[in-house]
């Protein structure tokens, strides 16, 4: 495995690893993909107090995320189609999760099943679920997961409807994917990825092809998902989840101060601020410039996370100064997932934990609890200004 130095390098490797239509997948934005540019530079405005002279001899990243003792504050984010970034994708990914202590989330278009991941582990694992117009098939979704032992359901609130993403259009990315020279030339120059895939039985959605209504084979499965995600999804639909959840329950895609008092007032566990990594609206705003006002909204009623944009630790550490207890990933794990599977997972996570610890330890803390706005310069928002 080549070192890496850097979430990009893994970036490097995985865009000349995977075939382009699925890299192009997980690397693209809605429209312009203004808020998927935005999502990564915004950090850049948020600058972090030097500090010297301290002891920093013995330091901790470890953590709680709804109860859950975790290594750093990270979990995995539910990414769609992860199972074509690499063979088995969602079960390497798991595993790797597993052996480092974070959360990871199976998204519910994922190609291993849910009941493939929970064979292939040991500890249970969150599930990400959309709320689909068919709701027998939502909730045998949830028995489905309460059966695997999934310990919390991630519900994402912002794709009622799905955004143009014009990369997947010019790839003929859809189910199943429509090949043209161009692709097939391009696999032709991926035989590891070809070979692995090859000697795989998970080519298909699994949590879905057998268990919807109809749906036996990619071609039914096609027809199905255009007509399934339900633009109805509003507030009740999530006391409708709840009802059927008796377990812990986090609301994905909050952006917004007044979405994130309504979530927090319906009672979830916790919210993750984001924008679908700007997969959706785009010309929203970054999730990162979100984040402060919803922490002082609706902080103390529920627990935050962030989402969207983070490429190294240095962002984590951000996120949890503004008032963030933890954060999800989704592109810099799959990246390393490209690059050299659940090994290169491993090493995506290794690189975010060693760059935490050490922009922790630069800026005088040795905890990562302790974290806070007074690791930030004055900033706009009303932070206090360093004389």
């Amino acid at each position: 495995m080549t070192l890496a130095t850097d979430i990009y390098d893994l970036q490097n490797k995985a865009r000349r690893r995977v075939p382009t239509m699925f890299y192009d997948y997980a690397n693209s934005g809605s429209w312009t993909e203004g808020t998927y540019r935005d999502n990564t530079d915004a950090f850049s405005n948020y600058k972090l107090r030097q500090r010297v002279a301290v002891n920093i001899d013995e330091r901790s990243v470890k953590t709680k995320m709804i109860g859950q003792d975790v290594a750093m504050p990270v979990a995995l984010a539910p990414v769609g189609l992860t199972g074509m970034q690499h063979a088995d994708g969602e079960i390497a990914a798991a595993r790797a999760a597993e052996k480092f202590g974070i959360p990871y989330t199976l998204s519910t278009m994922s190609i291993c099943s849910i009941e493939a991941v929970a064979e292939a582990t040991t500890k249970p694992f969150w599930y990400q679920l959309y709320v689909m117009r068919d709701r027998g098939f939502v909730e045998d979704m949830l028995n489905r997961a309460k059966t695997a032992g999934c310990s919390a359901l991630v519900l994402t609130l912002d794709l009622q409807v799905l955004a143009q993403r014009h990369k997947d259009i010019k790839n003929g990315l859809s189910a199943p994917p429509k090949p043209t020279i161009k692709s097939v030339l391009n696999l032709m120059t991926k035989p590891r990825w070809c070979l692995e895939m090859l000697g795989s039985k998970n080519r298909t959605f699994g949590n879905i092809v057998g268990h919807a209504s109809g749906v036996t084979n990619m071609t039914s499965l096609s027809e199905w998902t255009e007509k399934q995600f339900d633009p109805t999804l509003d507030w009740s639909s999530i006391e409708w989840v709840k009802k059927r959840w008796d377990r812990q329950l986090i609301l994905k895609g909050i952006n917004d101060v007044e979405d994130a008092k309504i979530a927090a007032d319906i009672g979830a566990d916790a919210i993750i601020v984001s924008n679908h990594g700007g997969r959706q609206l785009d010309g929203a705003a970054a999730s990162i410039d979100m984040l402060s006002a919803i922490v002082d909204a609706v902080g103390d009623r529920v627990e935050i996370h962030l989402d969207s944009g983070i490429r190294s630790g240095q962002d984590v550490f951000k996120a949890i100064a503004m008032g963030a207890k933890s954060t999800f990933i989704g592109r810099a794990y799959i990246y390393g997932l490209g690059a050299d599977g659940e090994a290169g997972v491993i090493q995506a996570l290794q690189i975010i934990h060693k760059e935490l610890d050490l922009t922790m330890a630069l800026c005088g803390e040795t905890d990562i609890e302790n974290v806070g706005r007074h690791n930030l310069l004055g900033h706009s928002v009303g932070w206090p200004k360093i004389a």
